[in-house]
């Protein structure tokens, strides 16, 4: 099995230098997009991310190697193997994605991206350091199945990581509108890590935003309507730690208070979600909007007094 590079470490200084001149940048236009602190907590759960993806790294390739011989067909080397991997490897990051954002196991982990109110190319290298734990690698094991080599498939996933970096800014309002139409770009994914209640959980896209199109999950970013970004509930706090095992802590508190029937519900059922409904999950919060504004109001152009709606809506007490 012929060595790759890793992607993902080869663009690392260029990652350092896109962030320095946005800050630069920032510093021009509108210092509040940088906010030293919260920089400071997101290079530093990249750090970690890193040391907890060596750390792991070796198991999940072993992995990896044995689910791949059991496969279905023998897949070459040829260029053209390489773009289908890529292509199939975004779709699996889309259903991974997705369930990160529906199942609480999952969300535990990924809660880590999300939780800056700020929106920059530092926010990009905010990472989970529970990964291995969630089991969030098991979304590509379908893929060693198939037949793609294990090294062809970490590649392409390394290719997919790095392109998700740049689409993590303000500083870039949208791209020409053909590349709009295909690609995940900047002003979809604002959208994705926004907590308005039009924009919760949408725009799942790594990489191709055709998937969210495919199967009903896209919402276009709208000029009346500027992302606010960070989690429902908003962690309060730089620390470190807790941003890295916050949601972990809420998990565990709630199953072992939970009557027995619901302890699993909290470990799968999507975040928010309560057995005796003293919570709101994004469905619900968005279902709130919707009635507060009229059935269509998806559709509508807000009003000042919607919009009014809209902060009411987001400051509910969600997990």
């Amino acid at each position: 099995m012929p060595s790759l590079p890793s992607p993902v470490d080869l663009a690392i200084p260029a990652f350092v230098l896109l962030v320095l001149a946005e800050m630069l940048v920032a510093r021009m236009r509108d210092r509040r997009r940088y906010c030293p602190r919260d920089t400071l907590t997101s290079l530093g759960l990249g750090l970690g991310s890193t040391v907890a993806g060596v750390l792991s790294g070796g198991m999940v390739f072993a992995l990896a190697i044995w689910v791949h011989q059991f496969r279905l067909f023998d897949i070459g080397w040829a260029w053209y193997w390489f773009v289908v991997a890529f292509v199939l490897d975004d779709l699996a990051y889309y259903v991974f994605h997705r369930s990160a954002h529906r199942v609480r196991w999952f969300w535990a982990s990924h809660v880590i991206h999300h939780s800056s109110q700020h929106y920059n190319l530092s926010t990009a290298l905010r990472q989970t350091w529970t990964g291995f734990f969630s089991l969030g690698f098991l979304f590509r094991l379908p893929l060693f199945l198939i037949g793609f080599p294990p090294a062809m498939v970490f590649f392409v996933a390394g290719l997919n990581l790095v392109y998700q970096f740049w689409i993590h800014t303000e500083a870039i309002g949208r791209m020409p509108r053909w590349f709009e139409a295909v690609m995940n770009t900047p002003s979809h994914h604002r959208v994705h890590h926004a907590t308005n209640p039009r924009y919760l959980d949408r725009n799942y896209a790594g990489v191709f935003i055709v998937w969210d199109k495919m199967f009903g999950t896209f919402e276009a970013e709208r000029d009346d309507e500027r992302p606010r970004y960070g989690i429902v509930r908003n962690l309060g706090s730089f620390n470190i730690l807790w941003a890295a095992f916050h949601e972990w802590i809420g998990i565990a508190r709630d199953v072992r208070a939970a009557p027995w029937r619901h302890k699993f519900d909290y470990l799968w059922r999507e975040p928010g979600w309560s057995h005796d409904g003293s919570r709101k999950t994004s469905d619900m919060i968005r279902e709130q909007w919707r009635t507060t504004n009229g059935e269509d109001a998806a559709w509508k152009k807000p009003t000042s007094s919607s919009s009014e709606a809209d902060r009411a809506a987001a400051r509910l007490p969600v997990a």
